[in-house]
């Protein structure tokens, strides 16, 4: 049997061993821990990935089906969309005035036309297809045209056997239109799609041109890119209307950037579908 003080002294004991080990650990050694794990990896959601996903082509086949079906047409096939569009250009000076017979350049039927008090310019499609189109005019004499009230007109589409209206300038007995340049290209109904949703401005259109564009409205807003380097290309001509407007009738506006390096697909410039932006 213990005694108290046989309990007490071995209290006392043990508590000095306890003190003992501790001070040893304090300053004498410490307690090995496992090595610390590394940190996770970073997910590569950056720029690169979103490269290689858009660079697929059976990510763009499924855009393709995708957008075939918003808009109620056959889904092409890669080889569709690869395909030389058909161009027409007509790049000779001509001048048109109110009350004139209709001028047929580059497929297009074109009348300058009295609305009210507005000089306009009305341009039917005479082609079998839709057709991307741009007319460019200037006002003779030159008059400053800034306050004429825009008339709504797709300025990037005319669908087969359309016209569109677009607004020249205030109506004076004195002033014509001289059409300096018209280009065409014919677009399948998927192409249509796509250009329709690509405002003016995006292609080269000038904004006096382009003022009352309505084009499709989709459940995502097209917004593509202008960079300095692009408008810059597309002043010195290095970039042409129709090398922007070919890209925009192969690519979804919402997801692909025109590249500095695209050029319209000829027979003779053929093209890797989809094309997308190179890297740094």
């Amino acid at each position: 049997m213990i005694t108290d003080g046989q309990f007490r002294m071995a209290v006392i004991a043990g508590g000095a061993t306890l003190v003992l080990a501790m001070t040893s650990l304090r300053f004498c050694g410490s307690i090995d821990l496992p090595p610390k794990a590394p940190p996770p990896a970073a997910i590569g959601y950056g720029t690169d990935l979103l490269s290689q996903s858009t660079e697929s082509q059976s990510v763009y086949l499924d855009f393709l089906a995708k957008d075939a079906a918003a808009a109620g047409v056959r889904t092409p096939s890669i080889e569709e969309m690869s395909s030389e569009l058909p161009y027409r250009v007509d790049a000779v000076r001509h001048v048109v005035e109110v009350g004139q017979p209709a001028l047929t350049l580059a497929g297009l039927s074109i009348t300058a036309v009295r609305i009210d008090d507005t000089l306009a310019l009305t341009v039917a499609n005479t082609t079998g297809h839709d057709v991307g189109y741009r007319v460019v005019t200037q006002i003779l004499p030159a008059s400053d045209c800034g306050s004429v009230p825009a008339i709504a007109h797709n300025a990037m589409v005319i669908a087969k056997g359309d016209s569109v209206t677009r607004a020249e300038c205030r109506f004076r007995g004195d002033l014509a239109i001289a059409i300096t340049a018209v280009e065409t290209l014919d677009l399948t109904p998927l192409q249509s799609f796509y250009v329709g949703q690509v405002p003016p401005t995006a292609v080269g259109i000038d904004p006096r041109v382009g003022r009352g564009h309505v084009g499709l409205t989709t459940r995502e807003p097209c917004a593509p890119a202008m960079g300095q380097s692009l408008r810059f290309a597309i002043e010195k001509g290095k970039i042409t209307w129709r090398d922007l407007v070919d890209f925009y009738a192969r690519h979804r506006c919402q997801t692909y950037q025109f590249p500095m390096s695209y050029r319209a697909i000829t027979s003779t410039a053929p093209q890797t579908i989809p094309a997308v932006n190179e890297g740094p």
